[in-house]
């Protein structure tokens, strides 16, 4: 995909991180498969919340109510925009991807999970997309089933068919692996489910800051996402799902907001979104959320794909020069995320001598520890990049490797 080129070191300037010296270096910040750092505009914007109109959402007449209740709803307007929801109440606010698959693994399971059913996840699924589906599985007497993947890090899709069969209630899978940086086929994975007519989840926290997403055309059940990984604060995130599957589900949590009407004898729950919006929400998070939405639209997420698609295919080609280094995931259709091993050396000291260096990288099994098992490896080296990054942080990141591994081999 062709996008304008981006003005980097100006970009760079709306990131106030990014001019921290680590141990007397300039910080390289390689870690935003994790967490993206925040521009200026974020920042201000969550400042603005609390010293101009701090106050909860939909409860209050008065002023300070009325625009925090506006900002709030705001927000969820920008976010049904960006992933071109049919409609704002089908995006509701969670902590972040954790919680919304919690979420539906709860409700759903609740209300369609039997004994004798499955859901069907990847091998390649965050600890957040297999630990919430074991638990109501376990809970309801149905079993996990697992799509395989090759040593290329590629999802086996053509065991799908036999995969999905009438146990099957639900399908949900990681859009772009945290670990591998493998993207799946998704539009081929919901057609095949959609043919079964069984439902679609998708994580898609790793996806959505790096290329667009339009649930309609993708015609998913459930979506998930966080938006620190956005580049919005942490401890907020969204679940979209199809208004038939939100009106259908029972409520995940009570408490206000989700209620229209309580006695003791029996509650009246909310229309949506606010069904599942028990308690007082995130709401400088949520707010947070949307100015980060409008920055990353001023960019162009077109943009954005084209300049880390080749920020990856530079870095791929210059790693692969260093001695000794061994590539985990090699799909051929990829987004932001590299991990590496380097022969000799265990993951968590090259990790260290590289930030003694200001060069911040993830080391670990990065909550995929059933893809570290099927690799046979304790854990990865794993650089992952944002629009930011340049092609001299990449050089510095290889010069990096090549004097840790002087000192450790």
């Amino acid at each position: 995909m062709m996008g304008k080129t981006l003005d980097i070191a100006k970009i760079r300037k709306d990131f106030p991180l990014l001019e921290t010296k680590v141990y007397g270096k300039d910080l390289v910040y390689l870690d935003n498969g994790a967490t993206t750092q925040k521009p200026f505009a974020v920042l201000e914007a969550l400042d603005a919340y609390y010293k101009d109109y701090n106050s909860n959402v939909h409860r209050g007449v008065h002023i300070l109510s009325q625009k925090a209740t506006s900002a709030y709803e705001e927000s969820r307007k920008k976010v049904a925009a960006y992933i071109n929801a049919a409609h704002s109440y089908e995006v509701i606010y969670t902590k972040g991807t954790t919680d919304a698959i919690n979420l539906v693994a709860s409700t759903f399971g609740r209300k369609y999970l039997k004994e004798g059913d499955s859901i069907l996840i990847s091998a390649m699924e965050h600890h957040s997309n297999i630990v919430p589906w074991q638990m109501i599985c376990e809970e309801r007497g149905a079993t996990l089933k697992v799509i395989p993947m090759d040593k290329e890090g590629v999802l086996q899709l053509d065991l799908l068919p036999s995969l999905l069969d009438e146990r099957v209630k639900l399908v949900s899978f990681t859009y772009v692996s945290n670990s591998l940086g493998t993207v799946n086929p998704v539009r081929e994975i919901i057609r095949q489910a959609h043919a079964r007519n069984i439902p679609v989840m998708i994580d898609a926290a790793q996806a959505v800051q790096h290329f667009p997403i339009d649930v309609q055309e993708l015609d998913v059940d459930f979506m998930a996402f966080s938006g620190h990984k956005l580049y919005g604060p942490t401890g907020i995130g969204v679940l979209y799902g199809k208004e038939k599957w939100l009106n259908d589900l029972p409520p995940y949590q009570g408490g206000g907001d989700m209620i229209k009407t309580v006695t003791f004898e029996k509650t009246i729950y909310n229309e949506l979104p606010y069904k599942f919006e028990a308690g007082t929400p995130d709401i400088s998070g949520a707010i947070g959320l949307g100015v980060a939405i409008d920055y990353v639209n001023s960019i162009g997420l077109e943009n954005i794909q084209a300049a880390e698609q080749q920020l990856v295919t530079y870095a791929l080609a210059k790693l692969a020069e260093i001695e000794g280094i061994r590539f985990i995931g090699n799909a051929p259709e990829r987004s932001s995320a590299i991990s590496f091993l380097l022969e000799g050396i265990h993951p968590y000291d090259l990790g260290e001598l590289l930030d003694k260096q200001g060069i911040a990288i993830r080391t670990g099994h990065h909550c995929t520890e059933p893809v570290m098992d099927f690799f046979e490896i304790p854990g990865t080296c794993r650089a992952s990049f944002a629009f930011y990054n340049t092609t001299a942080e990449v050089d510095v990141l290889v010069a990096g490797i090549k004097r840790a591994a002087a000192i450790l081999i």
